[in-house]
């Protein structure tokens, strides 16, 4: 196990402390824990309010940040059912041998010395047990004597931060459109690097106001490319949006499932289950025009680059609704709390917008976001920026090279990178 550990930036904004007493923070392992290795037919895991952890091939990880070098003693807030159990904790190359019993419920765990400022990984591993568990553990608890020590993490479950903090945080870039100008075509270039792409991760490539375009992981060998349009009347449940506002689909591609969703707003979504590769770049186009008639029309077309396809993902007919193109933006997101350990990280490139005229504008201005996790301290590893000539996003995996929010970043025009799109022959669908 290593220790993920750098760094930190001079001009990081100091952090709200998280002490329940000068020099002691109780860290909560259903907000902050992950099991960052199992068995395969292990039943282990993190439950909503301690862990279970019955097998000898799980190991733990908990995750916090220190803002400075410190002296860190750990212990362990947990039962023991029956019997002793014997358990490992390390972090880095430190390793720490304790023995746990039913005669306490708080167990010492060790002294450990931290060198630099930085995100901390504390593994637990099972050795031996008497019982049918190793223990069920609450909390790590953290005392130290370092003078003004502060630590973040996720401190409760007030407002669901549980399931949010361990998903991690979301970030966006938002892109200033053209002044004076109705936008009717996005396009922007996507490429994910090699071992960015754990199961849980979305990355939303053309963003507009009323929806998303992106591509996704659902599993180990699931890849979708989603495209959504929310309906005009808010609720999280689709089944009760009127019929005159429902979101109608109107074409998609080959292959594409056309469906309504929820639980986030709801509206149309339409799927397409494509084998998307790390280290491709992929190109997105979205269209969004009035229908005159009081609608507006959402079309979605994706592509490899390098292969110079296209093809149809959908169309659909958002009613009561007057527009043109708004609101473009990229996000990178984390759905899947299991998974919210790993990093993950995409590149934004050659964005470009095409108004009702014809004229292209490239974009190449944008502002760097973040959700409530970031914007409250939960979590810290999170980043965007500029890169290759583009931009890009990251989140997850604990690293401590963290980007001031609301950030706006510039990058160098590239006139001749226009795209080339015969706008006749996209493919229609059916």
């Amino acid at each position: 196990m290593t220790l993920l550990r750098s760094l930190a930036a001079a001009a990081l904004a100091p952090l709200a402390a998280a002490a329940a007493e000068p020099g002691s923070w109780e860290i909560p392992l259903a907000g902050n824990a992950y099991l960052s290795a199992r068995a395969d037919d292990s039943r282990d895991g993190v439950g909503r309010g301690r862990l279970r952890w019955s097998d000898p091939g799980s190991t733990f990880s908990v995750f916090f940040h220190v803002d400075r070098a410190a002296t860190l003693e750990l212990s362990l807030d947990a039962s023991v059912p029956a019997g002793t159990s014997s358990i490992r904790a390390s972090l880095g190359e430190q390793v720490i041998e304790a023995q746990l019993d039913a005669s306490a419920r708080e167990h010492r765990l060790g002294r450990i010395e931290v060198d630099q400022p930085g995100c901390l990984r504390v593994d637990l591993e099972g050795v031996r047990r008497e019982g049918e568990v190793f223990a069920r553990p609450e909390s790590l608890r953290v005392r130290s004597e370092t003078p003004g020590l502060e630590l973040a993490f996720v401190k409760s479950n007030e407002g669901n931060m549980f399931y949010w903090g361990r998903r991690g945080p979301s970030v966006h870039l938002h892109y200033p459109l053209p002044r004076g100008k109705d936008i009717e075509y996005a396009y922007s270039e996507l490429t994910v690097p090699e071992g960015q792409d754990p199961i849980g991760s979305y990355f939303m490539a053309n963003g507009f106001g009323q929806g998303y375009f992106g591509i996704q992981v659902k599993g180990p060998d699931e890849r979708w490319v989603l495209f959504s349009v929310w309906s005009p009347y808010k609720t999280d449940n689709p089944a009760e949006i009127p019929e005159e506002d429902r979101v109608a689909t109107l074409a998609r591609g080959p292959g594409v499932t056309a469906r309504d969703f929820g639980n986030e707003g709801s509206g149309g979504q339409s799927l397409l289950r494509y084998p998307w590769k790390a280290g491709t770049t992929y190109r997105f186009l979205t269209r969004v025009r009035p229908d005159g008639r009081g609608n507006t029309v959402y079309t979605a077309w994706f592509g490899d680059k390098e292969a110079g396809d296209w093809q149809l993902v959908a169309r659909f007919r958002r009613p009561k609704t007057d527009t043109w193109y708004s609101g473009f933006h990229s996000f990178l997101e984390n759905f899947a709390p299991d998974f919210g350990h790993l990093g993950r990280r995409a590149r934004h490139g050659n964005v470009w917008v095409r108004d009702r005229d014809g004229r292209w504008h490239e974009i190449t201005a944008a502002r760097f976001t973040g959700d409530g996790t970031a914007r409250g301290g939960h979590r810290l590893d999170y980043a965007g920026g500029l890169e290759d000539g583009g931009f890009f996003l990251r989140n997850g995996g604990f690293f401590d090279e963290r980007v001031r929010l609301d950030q706006r970043f510039q990058r160098v025009p590239a006139p001749d990178a226009r795209p080339r799109i015969d706008f006749d022959a996209l493919p229609e669908g059916q």
